[in-house]
């Protein structure tokens, strides 16, 4: 569990931002977004990066070229993609179908690919400088939905690099946006998943009802959601947990959660070690928020093709007294309900609340929100060099508030091990802590926390 390198340094020669338009005319129309795309909460940049060897039956092909004029192509088919969001009453996000396109970023970085080290993971070395931040690019409204840049490497690799307005996508959305742009560069026609708008499938009820519970919503008493003491000197560590982890970890499972999934087990495991690390009070309320896809709840199902957001902000709460002192079983149980509570009538009901509240935040005092990105398939898209090496996250957090969330990406260790990789950003000696607790659980040792007053076993 070493720290994440970022002693690497490069030099990144970039062209002038310009703009990729459709390569056909596109209608000029407006399409809503769902209830679902426009909530506050999803109202900003995500990036991610895939990074390519070089591959010799490609020789003479020019990555930046090729992938430039794909762009073109599946913009096409993807026109909202091309056009800019627009606000209308009551918060609603419309997208206007303009055609201006996409910034497109060429680049050449002083660097191989071999000098990233055997393990790729985030946050990666200058990695605002291979996902540049064009000035007055990154709003909300009335700017470019995506930003990409392209980076050939010393050795003939390349690094693709992708900033999206999260609004318009969620990870499985964007990944099929990127098969597409892969399909097209691979020289097809069109694209073998044609994209499906309606987003009106997802919109709120006429009249809208709120029929569950979504604790994820709660009223925040200040628009401040910053739930740990950010400071300047933060660490971060990205953590494996290969096979023999995630063995160790379930062996200490009761019997009716032998079988929970790989994400209820770590991301119980993090928020526990996490929460212990923060020395929080044991009286305080502490949230997890798991980004659930409920792409499977819906019948009849959602038309192949949706890219839109079809996830839940899903989430398990207790006090920090109750999920330190109990076996990891507890915080696994909380994590699994949670989970299962997204239903079909659940997204219908977070559409409504979404009217009926004036589109607000998950409540971010005391929360953590974890995303699995294991099953989006970033790292299969292929724009004619192969599958990436590494592909992903650009950062290891969601949004833009150190410490507060996380992602789990699927990777391999030194040893060639596939697994989970999970990066972690706390403020020092919070991490040391975090460490000290992560190292105890997995070799099932008790270890003290004389501040917190906690006792802590991995049973």
């Amino acid at each position: 569990m070493a720290p994440t390198p970022t002693s690497l340094v490069f030099k990144v020669r970039r062209c002038k931002p310009e703009l990729v338009a459709p390569a056909k005319p596109t209608p000029h129309e407006f399409k809503q977004l769902s209830d679902i795309d426009d909530q506050e909460g999803l109202r900003f940049q995500i990036p991610m990066i895939q990074f390519y060897k070089y591959d010799p039956l490609m020789k003479g092909r020019d990555p930046v070229r090729v992938i430039r004029e794909a762009l073109a192509k599946t913009l096409v088919f993807y026109y909202p993609f091309a056009g800019r969001l627009r606000e209308g009453p009551g918060r609603k996000l419309v997208v206007e179908c303009t055609g201006e396109g996409i910034i497109f970023i060429e680049a050449d970085a002083d660097v191989t690919l071999e000098q990233f080290g055997d393990s790729l993971q985030p946050p990666f070395p200058c990695w605002e400088e291979l996902l540049f931040d064009v000035p007055g690019s990154g709003g909300i409204l009335n700017c470019p939905l995506l930003l990409i840049q392209v980076t050939r490497l010393k050795c003939d690799g390349f690094i693709f690099a992708l900033r999206l307005n999260h609004t318009m996508s969620d990870a499985p959305g964007v990944v099929q946006f990127m098969m597409a742009v892969g399909e097209m560069a691979r020289g097809a026609s069109a694209p073998s998943i044609l994209p499906v708008w309606q987003r009106h499938l997802l919109q709120a009820r006429d009249p809208p009802r709120v029929t569950c519970t979504h604790r994820e919503y709660d009223e925040m008493v200040a628009d401040n959601i910053i739930s740990i003491p950010v400071d300047d000197n933060m660490a971060h560590r990205t953590i494996f947990f290969g096979p023999t982890e995630v063995s160790t970890l379930r062996r200490f499972m009761p019997h009716h959660l032998k079988q929970c999934s790989t994400f209820e087990l770590l991301t119980a495991c993090i928020w526990r070690c996490r929460t212990i690390a923060l020395h929080t009070k044991p009286h305080e309320e502490v949230r997890v928020l798991c980004i659930v896809n409920a792409r499977a709840k819906f019948d009849p199902p959602l038309p192949t093709g949706y890219y839109g957001n079809v996830f839940a902000f899903s989430v398990a709460l207790t006090t920090a007294g109750k999920l330190c002192e109990n076996p990891l079983g507890y915080a696994v149980e909380l994590v699994k309900k949670a989970k299962d509570n997204v239903t079909e009538e659940y997204m219908r009901s977070v559409s409504d609340l979404m009217v009926i509240k004036g589109r607000p935040h998950f409540y971010g005092v005391g929360s953590y929100v974890v995303s699995n990105v294991a099953r989006a398939r970033f790292g299969e898209v292929d724009y004619g060099w192969g599958k990436s090496v590494y592909g992903g996250p650009a950062k290891g957090e969601v949004g833009a508030i150190p410490g507060v969330s996380c992602f789990q990406i699927p990777g391999k260790n030194s040893k060639g091990e596939n697994g989970i990789m999970v990066p972690i950003s706390l403020p020092v000696q919070a991490m040391e802590r975090f460490v000290k607790q992560l190292d105890c659980l997995l070799k099932d040792q008790q270890v003290t926390d004389k501040k917190s007053k906690f006792i802590v076993s991995s049973l």
